[in-house]
């Protein structure tokens, strides 16, 4: 007897997409609905009570792990959230959110068909969830860019050209000694993806440029403040700096810029993270809600059956700048 799966498999799809074609309930492109009601015609498939009760059992959930780690910003993870969230509803779907840090919160939630899908932040650049996620059946999106992501979909803002832009704009102001003070030191030592791909970029092109630049953790508090005048009390030399530090930025930034020596700063952040931030000579965007959007529309994409390209990066501008 031939299946809603069987039917799904012949046209290349999911068996939620398959449901989709049959009831109306979604858009559904017009190439995959072709594929799909060819397969349903080549193999004279008739749905049944099982067939339907199959097809049924879709959530419309999706499962978003967001752990809460130490070190990370609250209010970026919370805009990115908020894209996917806006995302998934216009598209009907809910958002389960996951706060787990480790694989087994993703098992429960996929093998206990709690979600039809999942999505998740903070990646490492050598997690170890995503030898988990490879056993699982259940499509999957990383929020992030990890160094072994193989087949999974993955979606970020390109951090590593984010630092290779802000280098050149430094090397371009005139500054021949210049650093980046970034994430936290726990988030350094987790090798978390952004970070180790930011500071990548920022030291590769300052290479390239012939300056020289360096790399510092700075803590998410107004002590940041303190680690940032003993690193240039150290080296007075440095007037160029990226700042990667949201929570930190509003105590440093004018502080740095203010000082007798009128060195340059420039934020990576959000842009609504640094209104009021005196002290910037330029920031450089990161469209956190847009990452979210572009993840969920990945996953969307995914449980459609359609072909999707395997990594997305957003890239990098200046504010008032056009996109990339």
């Amino acid at each position: 007897m031939v299946t809603i799966a069987d039917v799904a498999a012949a046209a290349g799809v999911s068996i939620s997409t398959v449901s989709y074609v049959m009831s109306g309930k979604r858009t559904i492109s017009q190439d995959t609905r072709e594929r799909v009601e060819s397969a349903i015609a080549k193999l004279e498939y008739s749905p049944h009570a099982s067939a339907r009760s199959l097809a049924s059992r879709s959530t419309n959930v999706i499962g978003l792990q967001a752990p809460l780690r130490a070190g990370v910003d609250v209010h970026v993870i919370m805009e990115i959230v908020a894209g996917v969230v806006k995302e998934a509803r216009d598209n009907h779907y809910d958002i389960l959110l996951l706060t787990s840090d480790d694989a087994d919160g993703l098992v429960n939630a996929a093998r206990g068909s709690r979600v039809d899908a999942l999505m998740v932040m903070d990646i490492e650049s050598e997690d170890p969830r995503i030898a988990t996620l490879r056993e699982l059946s259940t499509p999957t999106v990383l929020i992030g860019l990890p160094s072994g992501a193989g087949d999974l979909i993955c979606v970020d803002f390109d951090f590593e050209a984010a630092g290779r832009l802000a280098a050149e704009r430094l090397a371009a102001l005139g500054h021949t000694r210049v650093a980046l003070f970034g994430a936290p030191a726990e988030v350094l030592e987790r090798h978390t993806s952004y970070a180790v791909r930011l500071n990548r970029g920022f030291l590769a092109a300052c290479e390239e440029l012939g300056i020289t630049g360096s790399v510092h953790a700075c803590p998410s508090s107004a002590d940041a403040v303190d680690a940032v005048d003993a690193v240039l009390d150290e080296d007075a030399a440095i007037t160029g700096i990226l700042f990667h530090n949201e929570a930190a930025l509003p105590h440093v930034a004018a502080h740095v810029r203010n000082d007798e020596t009128k060195r340059d700063v420039i934020a990576l952040s959000p842009l609504q993270l640094v209104h009021g931030v005196a002290g910037l000579v330029d920031t450089i965007e990161v469209p956190a809600t847009e990452i979210g959007a572009a993840a969920a529309r990945a996953i969307l994409d995914a449980l459609e059956g359609e072909t999707t390209e395997r990594v997305r990066l957003l890239q990098p501008r200046f504010a008032g700048a056009s996109a990339v």
